[in-house]
C-alpha cells in the first residue's frame, strides 16, 4: 500500500540507494511511476506493506516502511532488491554498492568510490566540516537527523582528521 513519504511514522525503516550518477527528468518520471506500480503491490506473507518513498537530489532513492502495520520480511527483502536490480538495469546505473560515497561541494552531490575518497580525504580535499551522506540510517527519524551530515559526525568520520 503506496502512502505518502512525508506521512509516515518517524519509526518506519528505510532503505537508501545511491545513483552513481543523477537522473535525468525523464528518468525521475519513469522511476517514480516504477516506485509507485512496486510500492502498490508490495506485501510481506500475502499482507500489504504500507509504505512511501521519495527522492532526493535526483540520485537517491529512499524507500520507507511503516513497520508497525506489517515488518518487511526475507521474500519482501528479496523483491525490493530485485525491484532496485531492475532499475539499475534498465537505466545502466548502480544503486546497490555500499562502498561508494557521495558528499557535497556547494551544492553539487558528488560521488567517488570510497578508495578516492579516502584518498581525498588524506590529501585534505576534503575534511571533517565536508558534508556526507550517512546511507547507514535505519529509519526515518536517523534520515532526519543524521543523513546529510558533517563528515565528523558520520562513520566518514574515521577516513578525515
Amino acid at each position: 500500500m503506496l502512502v505518502d513519504f512525508d506521512t509516515l511514522p518517524d519509526e518506519s525503516r528505510v532503505w537508501i540507494y545511491q545513483a552513481n550518477r543523477s537522473f535525468s527528468d525523464e528518468e525521475l518520471s519513469d522511476i517514480e511511476e516504477k516506485l509507485k506500480v512496486f510500492l502498490e503491490a508490495w506485501t510481506a506473507h500475502g499482507s500489504d506493506l504500507k509504505a512511501g518513498y521519495t527522492i532526493k537530489y535526483k540520485r537517491f532513492i529512499i524507500i520507507a516502511l511503516d513497520q508497525e502495520l506489517q515488518s518487511a520480511t526475507g521474500c519482501s527483502i528479496d523483491a525490493s532488491v530485485h525491484f532496485i536490480q531492475q532499475l539499475e538495469q534498465a537505466y545502466q546505473v548502480d544503486l546497490m554498492d555500499k562502498m561508494n560515497v557521495s558528499y557535497k561541494q556547494g551544492e553539487f552531490v558528488a560521488y567517488k568510490p570510497l578508495i578516492e575518497f579516502r584518498k581525498m580525504a588524506k590529501d585534505k580535499a576534503v575534511s571533517k566540516n565536508t558534508i556526507v551522506f550517512n546511507n547507514l540510517v535505519n529509519n526515518i527519524t536517523e534520515f532526519k537527523e543524521n543523513w546529510e551530515v558533517p563528515a565528523s559526525e558520520s562513520w566518514h568520520s574515521r577516513f578525515v582528521k
